[in-house]
């Protein structure tokens, strides 16, 4: 599905990413951890297109296609997701209205007809069953006022409606109480199937214990530094990051690699 080789990246003329090499697969899920400034969120932005990120280096493979030619919105329509880890409020703008214009633009995109509110109504309600959402968060603007847990259950909300291939999930479990860190996993779970992909960018091993990945990357110094199923998660659990910024670091800055 996604194939991403010696990817380098830069914001305001600095290096970020140097060097990236990654296959993901469907039906997989992927988390990708490591220190503050590894480089983590940036693979997530550069992946969604955000536009203040400079590609200085390599390519990005979605289905065959060039993901890196691809707009934002145009890479949303092909089904690539994100889920924000600091989610933006829009004013004026119903959480209905906004979710109702994503999934028909998806669905013009695939040559399919559009829903009317009433036909739109009654899948929003079927798909917010997902996050357990009351239904009087439809007709609020879009995470205004929301608190931070009921901002990320309104961003995996969004990815039950839009059903997308490839869904990267920016740090989605931060800020997030047990209770609020169980149902956003749990709708990560039910929305993942042989057909789609799941990225999880996170610092901690707790949301693996609810989400279980089948491949773990750890970032430093923006290269993969190590690379292992889901006991490696654990291993940072009990030994932090130094261990491998170190490592890389004994290396001349080149990431040694355990699969």
């Amino acid at each position: 599905m996604l194939e991403v080789r010696d990817l380098y990246a830069s914001i305001n003329g600095n290096p970020i990413l140097k060097g990236i090499d990654l296959t993901i697969k469907k039906g997989e899920i992927h988390a990708i951890m490591g220190p503050n400034g590894s480089g983590k969120s940036t693979l997530a932005k550069v992946l969604a297109g955000h536009p203040a990120y400079e590609v200085t280096k390599g390519h990005v493979l979605y289905e065959g296609k060039n993901l890196l030619e691809m707009a934002p919105d145009e890479r949303a329509r092909e089904g690539v997701f994100m889920a924000f880890q600091y989610p933006i409020e829009v004013p004026g703008v119903s959480n209905a209205q906004f979710l109702r214009l994503a999934y028909n633009e998806k669905r013009k995109h695939l040559g399919e007809e559009e829903l009317d509110p009433l036909e739109f109504k009654d899948l929003l309600k079927e798909r917010a069953k997902v996050v357990e959402m009351d239904a009087s968060f439809m007709t609020r603007s879009v995470n205004e006022g929301f608190s931070g847990g009921e901002k990320k259950r309104n961003e995996i909300l969004q990815m039950a409606v839009l059903e997308p291939k490839l869904a990267i999930l920016d740090e989605t479990d931060s800020g997030l109480d047990i209770d609020a860190l169980r149902v956003v996993a749990g709708g990560v779970n039910h929305l993942h199937n042989s057909e789609n992909a799941v990225v999880l960018v996170t610092h901690y091993q707790r949301l693996l214990n609810y989400i279980v990945p089948h491949y773990v990357h750890v970032l430093a110094g923006g290269r993969i530094a190590r690379e292992g199923g889901k006991e490696l998660a654990l291993e940072l659990e009990e030994k932090g990051y130094d261990w491998i910024t170190s490592s890389v670091s004994g290396n001349g800055g080149s990431a040694a690699r355990v699969v």
